[in-house]
């Protein structure tokens, strides 16, 4: 079992930055490769950015290039979605998950075996 936690989430004005956290306990960490997911209201939950478990390969989707950087600490048991330059369409609760495949672009959520409980990102224009 992996237990995640995410911290970070507020309200943010159009074009501020956020950094969004997640702790993990349990099994090794440097096990799983991690990945964010977003859900806006209405909306399926999405893939966001993914990190191998080395932390030497990541992968994104289109939407964020550029603006968020997915980074993680083995020695801490957390990973990080550093989020700048942000949209209101960035508004979402941000999910962080664990998947046992070992490749960055693990971007399905049925590949992810575990999940935490979500914290809200609100972009106002």
């Amino acid at each position: 079992q992996v237990q995640l936690v995410e911290s970070g989430g507020g309200l943010v004005q159009t074009g501020g930055s956020l950094r969004l956290s997640c702790a993990a306990s349990g099994r090794t960490f440097s096990s799983y490769t991690m990945g964010w997911f977003r859900q806006a209201p209405g909306r399926e939950r999405e893939f966001v950015a993914a990190i191998s478990r080395s932390g030497g390969s990541t992968y994104y989707t289109d939407s964020v290039k550029a603006r968020f950087t997915i980074a993680r600490n083995n020695a801490k048991n957390t990973v990080y979605l550093q989020m700048n330059s942000l949209k209101p369409e960035d508004t979402a609760v941000y999910y962080c998950a664990a998947s046992p495949y070992n490749r960055a672009t693990t971007v399905g959520r049925n590949e992810y075996d575990y999940w935490g409980q979500g914290t809200q990102v609100t972009v106002s224009s």
